[in-house]
């Protein structure tokens, strides 16, 4: 048997090695080095089944140290994920599922998209956190629903990103002891020795962080490998480390160089590892016994999960309401908010979007039960909590409310994790200039299509007194400018719902931006607002002048439209919460609401100006900030920034 276990990690490296040097492109290093770590897992410890590789009782597997990628293929392939061979030959090809790092929904197996380092680790932690939520919903006696294990694989490179500490500290102190995290601690990266930057006690750091911490000698032996999982598994009330030496590279004639790290062996130490472990088979080739000995694990593999299908039939007829319930989390369909009218009401008086926000988002706490979310020690701020749910901690999981700390880059991480596991809705929440910290995060939410929510406050100058470190101004630009993201900026409580709703109906992630101080209500907002722009005043005519704005400059842009009428001028008024949204309507309803002939158009936003031009043409203006706020009150600000109708009214009087 550990002839034939050798004989699979061998694979596992002559695979690796063949796709990268074919390729001429990726990272050999640690494909060769964790070999070992990735058999372990996969064979021996790992509820998982290929052949169905999304059913919901699985264990999770995590490349943080998504580099490595090649290992991950190579286990997909050899453990029959439907990863192809010659998807494997195509290795960083166009089109390949097999891309440089793992990609999200390009192939079954792949849990998460990984690449920036850190971020699998903190997706793991959401990982583990949804597992714990959904076990204590639906979990009863004799009736182990969801129980299952997150893995994770880092690098020396993981533990070096500020967001594994954060991730780590969160992980220990909510106690998640089926999260284990396998560190490959092989002390190479790029520039060569980990001692040049990183001589930490790395194990003793998580033991302080309320870690487990395991050490393995040698990624080559395979029975302390399985031992130290096993002692992992032991261990419920910790998560676990477990820190394995390892050799990059190993098993080639440049193993322990920083050489391997990020290019091809090359054609001639390909060869030179295969003669040493006297490989003599053509390449791209797995061996019949290989083949063999994982077909013979399929059997347990399948088992898995007609096992947890026995569990389920009769949890069924045991807990037929629970069993509903179930269904409906991992469903995911909230198709029907649109028609619920308790989220339509206007509001009674002006107020600050944040507040509107808070309002709407406890009622879609009670219509979907299986929303939890929270802030970075902001949710007072945000108003982000949700009333009479419960705070989730080590000694309650069913809590809804998640105290992330003031850690915004792993909250944001984390919250995508907890949406990748299934069967749960997760929003986060920060005031919008800390977004910044999250930027990665947020687009990985992107990349992947998780319908996320970021809840973000405070959007403006508007914040006042705090000064220009507090006061967000290219930030709604950079997010709007992250592909695959809808970026919510309502005026009022009736487009703060449309905000809700549209990003717990779509595939995307949205970010709900926030205002701290009062705005009116409007008379014409409501369900136009999900198309992202709609005509908010003087519809009947046809317009002289367009004023189109976001949040807290639409009720700007009402008051100067009355002052220009004064004058006899005909204005329309554009509301344009999701400029996203707004460009993917058909030609006809954008032309509609923003008719060519009507050259004379005035943007108000307060924020970076760049993005609005393409609405205004050349012959319109904008009027936002290209500057850093100030320090003072937010009305006196909004002169000094020229937010008042008589800028905007001499604005529209300079238009050509």
């Amino acid at each position: 048997m550990e002839n034939l276990q050798r004989m699979t990690v061998n694979t596992i490296r002559v695979l690796s090695a063949e796709a990268i040097d074919k390729a001429n492109s990726g990272h050999p290093g640690l494909p060769l080095g964790c070999a070992g770590i990735g058999y372990s897992l996969f064979a021996e410890h790992m509820t998982h089944n290929p052949k169905n590789a999304d059913f919901y009782n699985r264990d999770r597997f995590v490349l943080s140290a998504g580099h490595g990628s090649m290992l991950l293929y190579s286990l997909l392939h050899i453990f029959g994920y439907g990863m192809t061979m010659e998807d494997l030959k195509n290795f960083r090809q166009l089109g390949s599922p097999a891309a440089g790092h793992p990609e999200y929904g390009h192939a079954k197996g792949i849990e998460t998209s990984t690449g920036p380092l850190g971020q699998g680790i903190a997706n793991a932690v959401g990982m583990a956190v949804a597992e714990t939520m959904m076990a204590a919903r639906f979990n009863r006696e004799g009736f182990p629903l969801v129980d299952h294990y997150t893995y994770v694989l880092c690098g020396d490179g993981c533990m070096m990103e500020g967001i594994e500490y954060e991730a780590a500290s969160l992980a220990g102190h909510w106690k998640l002891g089926k999260l284990i995290a396998v560190y490959d601690r092989n002390k190479i990266t790029i520039e060569g020795s980990t001692d040049m930057a990183f001589t930490e006690d790395v194990g003793k750091r998580h033991e302080a962080q309320g870690w487990q911490v395991i050490k393995v000698d040698s990624g080559e032996d395979l029975s302390a490998l399985s031992r130290a999982v096993k002692r992992a598994k032991k261990e419920t009330q910790k998560p676990s480390l477990i820190i394995v030496s390892t050799r990059i590279g190993e098993g080639s004639p440049k193993a322990g160089s920083a050489e391997t790290h990020g290019a091809p062996l090359g054609a001639e130490a390909v060869a030179q590892m295969k003669r040493d472990m006297g490989w003599k088979l053509p390449p791209f080739t797995v061996p019949d016994e290989v083949t063999a000995h994982v077909q013979r694990l399929q059997k347990k593999f399948s088992g898995y999960e007609r096992k947890w299908k026995r569990l389920v039939k009769s949890y069924k007829a045991e807990y037929p309401a629970e069993y509903e319930t179930f269904i409906r989390y991992t469903k995911g369909d909230y198709a029907a908010l649109t028609n619920e009218q308790s989220l339509w009401e206007k509001g009674a008086k002006p107020d600050a979007t944040r507040n509107s926000s808070g309002v709407i988002l406890n009622k879609l706490a009670k219509l979907a039960p299986n929303m939890v979310g929270g802030a970075a020690d902001l949710a007072p701020s945000t108003k982000t909590y949700l009333k009479d749910m419960g705070d989730y901690s080590a000694d309650d999981r069913l809590g809804r409310n998640l105290h992330f700390g003031i850690r915004e880059h792993a909250m944001a991480a984390i919250t995508n994790g907890i949406r990748l596991h299934g069967g749960l809705i997760s929003y986060c929440a920060t005031f919008f200039v800390f977004s910044d910290y999250m930027k990665n995060s947020i687009r990985m939410s992107a990349l992947m299509g998780l319908p996320v929510v970021y809840v973000l406050t405070h959007d403006s100058i508007g914040v006042g007194e705090d000064g220009p470190t507090h006061q967000p101004v290219e930030q709604l630009s950079a997010l709007r400018t992250i592909p695959g993201i809808k970026v919510f900026r309502p005026a009022d409580l009736r487009e703060t719902a449309a905000a809700y709703i549209s990003a717990l109906t779509g595939r995307q992630p949205t970010a709900v931006v926030c205002s701290r101080q009062n705005l009116v209500q409007l008379n014409n907002s409501g369900a136009e607002a999900l198309k992202g722009g709609y005509i908010a005043y003087g519809g009947d005519e046809k317009p002289e002048v367009i004023l189109m704005a976001t949040g807290s400059e639409v009720g700007l842009a009402l008051e100067s439209a009355k002052a220009l009428e004064k004058d006899g001028t005909a204005v329309r008024v554009v509301s344009m919460p999701c400029l996203e949204l707004f460009d993917r309507q058909p030609k006809a309803y954008r032309d509609k609401i923003l008719p060519p002939s009507v050259t004379k158009r005035v943007a108000i936003e307060a924020g970076s100006r760049g993005l609005w031009y393409k609405y205004t043409g050349l012959k319109g203006a904008v009027i936002g900030i290209d500057s850093f706020g100030t320090s003072g009150p937010a009305d006196k600000l909004m002169v000094e920034f020229g937010f008042t109708p008589d800028n905007v009214v001499k604005t529209v009087k300079e238009l050509a």
